[in-house]
């Protein structure tokens, strides 16, 4: 999971930010539309500012039987990563919530700051209550503010019971256009570009076990241009080594 997580960590810090005029005005209004989540559908909301790196937690109703802080309180968190709560979410879970969030953001991040608003991730967690067993709950995840050039700078986090999925033992996971209806399969979009098409056929002869002769050979490109390509995949995937490329291109759903 770790792969994923630092890949997600640096493409949602390491967008560019400027300098606003009044920054405050938006992270005010999306704070209070954090704390209207929680007190309305009883949710633990999670509000992160992407520029700032940290995140304002504010629990609603279900927090207690989630054995979380009481209803109604709030704290800051200087992270965007919401540690107590992921804690509680089952593993296999914690590792697709965040395989989807990463995709997500590939689909949305050159829409338009309007468009943006049309999409959101729901799934459905295991989680463990205040007894310690795994119940399910729903999570939504959206992004609400954006920096002036366009980055992505706001994220809402919703946790509360799950109402409409199937109470069974796995993973559920999809992006739905809230306009439309639509239920979007991220591979279709933008996601698919991360890595070129020759840059693909490299990572999956790296899968093979093929050197960089054997691949240059097979694809009749010069050893010269295979160490260029390894290279861009491994900056454009943010990993240290090829296997760790495999994994997460893997998981992507970009092999």
């Amino acid at each position: 999971m770790k792969d994923i997580v630092s890949l997600l960590n640096d493409h949602l810090l390491k967008q560019t930010f400027h300098d606003e005029e009044d920054p405050g005005v938006q992270l005010a209004n999306s704070q209070l539309i954090a704390q209207m989540y929680a007190r309305m559908e009883n949710a633990v909301s999670v509000l992160s500012d992407l520029k700032a790196d940290k995140s304002y937690v504010y629990y609603g109703g279900a927090a207690t039987a989630l054995g979380l802080p009481d209803a109604g309180t709030h704290k800051e968190i200087p992270s965007i990563w919401e540690k107590d709560i992921f804690d509680k979410v089952h593993p296999d879970d914690l590792l697709e919530k965040h395989t989807l969030e990463l995709k997500f953001f590939h689909l949305v991040k050159d829409f338009s700051p309007a468009e943006r608003r049309d999409y959101e991730i729901i799934s459905r967690l295991r989680m463990q209550n205040n007894n310690g067993n795994y119940v399910p709950i729903e999570h939504r995840m959206f992004y609400i503010g954006n920096d002036k050039n366009g980055s992505i700078r706001l994220a809402l986090c919703l946790y509360h019971f799950s109402r409409h999925m199937p109470d069974d033992k796995s993973y559920q996971g999809m992006i739905i256009n809230t306009r439309s209806g639509e239920i979007v399969t991220p591979d279709k979009k933008a996601i698919s570009n991360i890595l070129s098409d020759r840059e693909k056929d490299v990572l999956r002869l790296i899968k093979k076990g093929r050197q960089s002769k054997e691949i240059a050979d097979l694809l009749t490109i010069s050893v010269y241009t295979v160490n260029r390509h390894r290279q861009n995949i491994l900056e454009k995937l943010q990993v240290s080594n090829s296997m760790e490329a495999c994994r997460v291109a893997e998981s992507m759903l970009l092999l």
